[in-house]
């Protein structure tokens, strides 16, 4: 595989339009030519799992902050025997990744000795340490939640004399942005801490099952840790007793009005009505903030901030329960299964191997609940403050008589607008203007054309040199880069022979239907049931929309993904990490999928239209 290799990051041109672009972010996230020979020699691949739409300048931060979290947990804190960190880079807006492995045996041999002792600490305390992470976890969104930046005064209040206090309320709304981006950084050392354990342990499980069964399929191991209840599915959950309460009480009809104010007045109106209204408030702190996708970019809505999400699920699980339909999880059913197959395979064992079977399986049932838990601490309560904050430092900027838009500071990077932040204190400090408004104003104007330009181009999936073998586990086992994915990029399988979609098996049983093609959150709403749901990539948030629909394909995503972890929970057909998905498929076409084999069929192709994709997502 070696042999091919994908473009450089130096040899494809930016879209028209998008000229300039590299100047937006910090010099050491985009690709340069002092570190092209490095940069050719490795896999990229487009991480359009969390930014499926690129990022803007200010955004970068959160790509900074997350790969500096993994990278420091993998390579000097847990020492991960095989694999450092994954190195970043911005290319044409978009984040890419790649794997930095260990290939000396003498030093996987070396970091293999801390990596035992280390990951084999946390693994007989994780549950005193994983309450004691989530402690920390909420203290520092606590911290954030305290940010403020309030308006610049004409004279400072006289608390500020009688108090001795010292200092200014311009410097406290410098000190409170480096206070903002300083606790992004650590929530994300702290989201590091155990997901790569949390793989560590499944894999280790894996590779047993692997070795004592080689004829046993990667699904099938899967399916032993089902039925686990985890806190990603509280929100979901929190919809479907709504739905339950609102059928109950008799005031489901007036959960289908065109805009939310008018749903809450309708029940305002009624005892009935109220009591379902206190019953949604109580839900929506903290279960509702939540973001419709993944939560990494300013420009997502939360279930709390537009409540026509929650509502619009709440209303589709209600209509399926007047209509007879069960809309809880089939948890025992999955749990039956999964001890049926445990059963099955643990018989095959001598007395000793199925000791082993019994530790590893013990151990991967008690760190995959931290798989998908550690988005909603993250991504989604502390990612959802983040925002909320910084468009609330946006405000100021206007306020102050420096941004002419709120949104403007989101096309600055964040040493830039730190700089700004200090011209706005500097010349409030001294009673002049800004000094750098008209600057400003003209580079983000130039720059909102750029970001356009970028975010309407598709990523190419992937850039450099592939190695003979993928070995991460979290490129793996998260985004599905697997060795016969890439072979598929270089064999040129994005073409548009429909016919020959293939992925991952991610969640058992064959569905057919046709097809809704989604590339935005937004257009969930389009969904209709019974159809079979193509996209990049499923969203923690999308359950409503999840339960409806007859099957999943998926352009990114491995085993432990989040798209296949929820419909193996939900008992949904599912064949992820296709590639190409998205491109050869539209909204209409006719398909069967197998979420055992991860094969695709076309059964009958729609008229070419509107919907259909255009390029390829790694």
């Amino acid at each position: 595989m070696a042999e091919r290799r994908f473009p450089s990051f130096h040899e494809i041109a930016p879209p028209p339009g998008g000229e300039g672009w590299a100047a937006m972010y910090p010099y050491y996230l985009v690709p340069d030519a002092e570190t092209r020979q490095a940069e050719d020699g490795r896999l990229w691949f487009a991480d359009t799992m969390h930014w499926s739409r690129g990022c803007y300048p200010l955004g970068s931060v959160v790509a900074e902050a997350a790969y500096l979290g993994a990278g420091q947990n993998s390579t000097r804190i847990f020492a991960l025997p095989s694999s450092l960190g994954l190195d970043l880079r911005v290319q044409h807006g978009y984040v890419y990744i790649a794997p930095v492995p260990v290939t000396d045996p003498d030093e996987i041999a070396r970091r293999a000795e801390h990596f035992q002792a280390r990951a084999g600490y946390y693994y007989q305390h994780w549950d005193e340490l994983y309450d004691r992470w989530k402690a920390k976890v909420g203290a520092v969104v606590d911290d954030m939640r305290q940010v403020s930046f309030p308006p610049l005064p004409e004279l400072e209040p006289m608390e500020v004399v009688t108090e001795g206090r010292g200092r200014s309320t311009g410097w406290d709304v410098v000190a409170a942005y480096r206070r903002l981006i300083d606790d992004l950084f650590l929530v994300w050392q702290h989201h590091f801490e155990f997901l790569n354990l949390g793989y560590g342990g499944y894999i280790a499980f894996f590779q047993f099952c692997k070795q004592a069964f080689p004829e046993i399929g990667e699904q099938r191991i899967a399916r032993m840790v089902a039925g686990i209840d985890v806190l990603a599915f509280r929100p979901d959950d929190e919809l479907r007793d709504l739905a339950a309460l609102a059928v109950q009480l008799g005031v489901d009809d007036a959960l289908v009005a065109d805009a939310p104010q008018k749903v809450f007045d309708a029940l305002g109106g009624t005892e009935a009505g109220r009591r379902w209204l206190a019953a949604y408030d109580a839900a929506k702190d903290p279960w509702f903030h939540y973001f419709a996708e993944y939560g990494f970019g300013h420009d997502q809505d939360t279930w709390i901030g537009n409540p026509a999400i929650p509502l619009a699920g709440i209303a589709g699980y209600a209509e399926r329960l007047r209509a007879g339909q069960d809309i809880r999880r089939p948890v025992a059913r999955l749990r039956a299964e999964r001890d049926a197959i445990v059963a099955e395979h643990r018989a095959l064992l001598t007395p000793d191997e199925a000791a082993q079977f019994d530790e590893l399986l013990a151990l991967a049932r008690r760190v995959f609940p931290y798989i998908e838990e550690h988005n909603i601490h993250v991504e989604h309560w502390a990612h959802a403050v983040l925002w909320r904050k910084l468009w609330e430092l946006g405000d100021f900027l206007v306020a102050a008589g420096f941004a002419r838009e709120r949104d403007d500071l989101f096309f600055l990077n964040r040493f830039e607008l730190e700089a700004v932040l200090h011209d706005v204190v500097q010349s409030w400090a001294i009673g002049v203007p800004p000094r750098g408004a008209g600057r400003w104003a003209a580079e983000v104007g130039r720059r909102r054309g750029i970001v356009a330009a970028l975010r309407a181009a598709p990523p190419q999936p992937a850039y450099g040199l592939p190695p003979d073998e993928v070995t991460d586990p979290f490129a793996i086992m998260n985004y599905g880069i697997t060795t016969e994915r890439v072979e598929a990029w270089l064999g040129g399988t994005g073409g548009d022979d429909a016919a020959a979609v293939s992925g991952i098996g991610g969640s058992p049983g064959v569905a057919q239907g046709t097809v809704r093609l989604l590339r935005d959150e937004r257009e969930l709403g389009d969904v209709r049931p019974g159809e079979i749901l193509v996209c990049p990539i499923t969203a923690p948030s999308w359950g409503p929309a999840l339960s409806t629909v007859a099957g999943v394909i998926t352009d990114i995503g491995g085993m432990m993904s989040h798209a296949a972890i929820v419909c193996r929970e939900y008992g949904l057909p599912a064949v992820v990490g296709t590639g190409f998905a998205t491109v050869r498929l539209r909204t209409g076409d006719e398909v069967r999928l197998d979420g055992t084999t991860g094969e695709v069929t076309v059964l009958r192709a729609a008229v070419p239209g509107p919907g259909a994709g255009s390029a390829p997502a790694a």
